[in-house]
């Protein structure tokens, strides 16, 4: 197996080669590359797949026993400083290699039928591609340098992936909006860095942690100080995992392709942030301060992603939510010290829930038959319902993405979630309520979204519904949904007729979009087994690092019956009042939102996070720059322009005085003299 670890490196290499090959294709050749779609697109997949295979190979040889591989060259020297690059591979590596290639190839599987019209297909490809070599090249990297400038690769995919139909004023607002949010963050991540490095000397991430606990310890440094340097690197993961306060730019990424929302904002790029703090977890873990910061801002999180996914009709967004509430679970899970929890939650969540951004898509797709290419109609659940009898295969998977989410046994999310909710609530009773609760609201808003979606009668002809629509940004029957029995179904026409879509009710879609669904629906059921805590293989391979998994030699069924108890209890109470409210309409949304207004509209306004955001930084910074404007305009260039003016007065005084007369000039220097001799007499 030395071989594989070897060439290991060519695992972000290969897809690195199709998007450079296929970019130069189209900006050299871009007629013949853009006809040549399909050509293109088999060659970055097949690319992709032998990242794949080798990343398989590799996970396969770390479960046989195989020990961490390391190669390093040295990048940069200069007196007592080396900088050096490379690659490891470690159990953490390999695991996440396997979720970025599996996810990646099945989303690019899934693109040859979503994008099949888009003139931007063949571009659409080549960014895929160089986003999952970015990816790669980040969860191999050995040092937090290297795993810096693959960060940013990153962040640059996602600004390019998100506004690719930039011609769209939404999609390329949400593009600046991600990429401003995450230059917050990784501005903290690199002062984090450099302060790492001035009191370490290191890049290396256990070196980095060794060291700054005997520097501590020893009162070298403050315990405040390594705080600080800890809590600035932790706002990188913030940032790029959505977390409390900077969460704010994942919901309007959803103006990317639907495919983009499965891999990048879904999968990999906002789990890059759990990553690296799995990977700062020896400077992290030595620190109280940092780790309960980090586990309150996870639980914070999640809870607040969840209250507001509770009103959101935008089926996109909705996931988009419940994705920031789920990267809360793995944060938190992180901060009390629930190591193998989080990274087992991270690895489930991937696969349910690019399942479910994947059912979206395909529910849009479907849609846009009926009411157009139009997002405000097709991606809006009060136009849906029903769509179960029209689409059985997406409805199929998205049921079970929807209850592995939601943490029902046997489903994958049941055994990452309650694992985490078991250590929380062994570590902070508080914090296990928040989660517990989370929970609750969880089974809720995602069986809402289900039975908005698939259950009921299909509402897409409806054209009051859709006059409403276009007419309202904001929606008017709550908690943000519709009371299906007030629609008038008498105004149901063609949409041809008024030159929307072509059809009278929606399709499911083509094989290529379907088949990915079923395969990820395969580990959103079963892949949570190997996490069952009687026999936990995952955490035996998964262990913070310096932790030794001791054997347990008495299974308490007890305590393990309580918590599962709890969870699911909260979860099926949620599943329950989301079927008397939207399947059997036992209960009117209307009425609960008039009841409690002010919470509807505070989950519906989002916590107000963008309103606060746009006043104080938005409105703020452009109130400052008139400001600075009107400072240049009258002091500086009135500085300038009063320069200007005395030396051209002074210039046209003088030059009077200038005739080239010697006998003019000795009269003026005695005159001078003379007014000199007369001062100087005076006084």
């Amino acid at each position: 197996m030395e071989p594989l670890y070897q060439y290991a490196w060519l695992i972000p290499v290969f897809p690195l080669v199709g998007a450079m090959i296929v970019g130069l294709g189209l900006i050299s050749f871009n007629e013949a590359t853009n006809r040549l779609r399909q050509v293109n697109a088999v060659f970055i997949i097949s690319l992709l797949g032998a990242s794949m295979v080798m990343s398989f190979a590799l996970l396969w040889s770390q479960i046989n026993g195989h020990g961490e591989y390391t190669q390093m060259i040295e990048w940069a020297a200069a007196g007592n400083f080396h900088l050096e690059m490379g690659y490891t591979l470690d159990h953490l590596s390999a695991l996440m290699c396997v979720i970025v290639t599996t996810v990646a190839l099945l989303v690019m599987v899934y693109t040859d039928g979503y994008m099949a019209h888009d003139a931007g297909y063949v571009r659409f490809y080549a960014y895929l591609s160089i986003f999952s070599s970015s990816m790669l090249g980040l969860v191999i990297s050995p040092n937090l340098v290297q795993v810096y400038i693959f960060w940013e690769l990153v962040g640059m995919c996602s600004y390019l992936l998100i506004g690719f139909w930039f011609d769209r004023k939404a999609a390329a607002d949400a593009c600046q909006k991600a990429f401003v949010t995450n230059r917050v963050g990784d501005f903290g991540l690199l002062l984090g860095m450099l302060g790492l490095y001035w009191a370490t000397n290191s890049f290396e991430f256990d070196v980095m942690g060794e060291r700054l606990e005997n520097l501590v310890s020893s009162g070298t440094i403050a315990p405040a100080l390594a705080a600080l340097f800890a809590v600035l690197v932790f706002l990188g993961p913030v940032a790029k995992s959505a977390q409390f306060p900077l969460h704010v730019w994942l919901p309007d990424a959803m103006e990317g392709p639907t495919p983009i929302s499965a891999l990048i904002h879904a999968a990999t790029m906002v789990a890059a942030g759990v990553f690296l703090v799995a990977r700062m977890y020896p400077v992290f873990e030595q620190i109280p301060v940092a780790m309960t910061t980090i586990a309150w801002t996870g639980a914070l999180t999640s809870f607040l992603g969840a209250t507001i996914a509770l009103t959101q009709n935008d089926i996109k967004k909705g996931l988009a939510y419940s994705t920031i509430s789920q990267l809360g679970y793995m944060v938190m899970a992180m901060g009390i010290g629930a190591y193998s929890a989080g990274l087992f939650h991270l690895m489930t969540h991937a696969y349910f829930k690019a399942m479910l951004f994947l059912c979206s898509g395909s529910v849009i797709h479907g849609m846009e038959g009926v009411v157009g290419h139009d997002p405000v109609l097709a991606q809006d659940m009060r136009l849906m319902g029903g769509l179960r009898k029209y689409m059985p295969l997406t409805s199929l998977a998205f049921l079970i993405g929807t209850l592995a989410i939601c943490g029902i046994p046997p489903f994958a999310g049941f055994w990452s979630k309650d694992e985490i909710l078991g250590l929380a609530f062994q570590a902070n009773p508080a914090l296990w309520v928040v989660g517990w609760s989370t929970a609750g609201l969880t089974a809720f808003y995602m069986f809402r979204m289900y039975f908005m979606t698939f259950e009921g009668d299909f509402r897409g002809n409806d054209l009051g519904i859709r006059a409403k629509l276009t007419a309202a940004a904001t929606p008017v029957f709550g908690p943000g949904a519709m009371d299906v029995k007030e629609l008038d179904h008498d105004t149901h026409e063609e949409a041809d007729d008024h030159g929307h879509g072509h059809s009278h009710s929606p399709h499911e879609s083509p094989l290529t979009m379907t088949l990915p669904l079923l395969i990820l629906a395969i580990p959103s059921t079963v892949i949570g087994l190997l996490g069952r805590p009687w026999n936990n293989t995952f955490e035996g391979f998964i262990s913070a690092p310096g932790e030794v998994i001791e054997e347990v030699a008495h299974f308490d069924w007890t305590e393990f019956a309580i918590m599962a108890g709890n969870s699911v209890g909260i979860a099926l109470i949620g599943i329950t009042v989301a079927s008397l409210m939207y399947l059997r309409h036992k209960i009117d949304p209307a009425a609960i939102a008039e009841k409690f207004p002010a919470l509807y509209q505070f989950s519906l306004n989002k916590w107000y996070f963008d309103d606060v955001y746009d006043r104080v930084f938005v409105m703020g910074c452009r109130r400052l720059a008139r400001q600075i404007m009107e400072v240049d305009y009258r002091v500086i260039d009135g500085a300038v322009n009063l320069t200007g003016l005395a030396t051209l007065v002074s210039g046209e005084g003088l030059k009077y005085l200038e005739n080239g007369r010697a006998q003019f000039y000795a009269l003026i220097v005695f005159g001078a003299v003379l007014g000199f001799v007369i001062v100087f007499s005076v006084v």
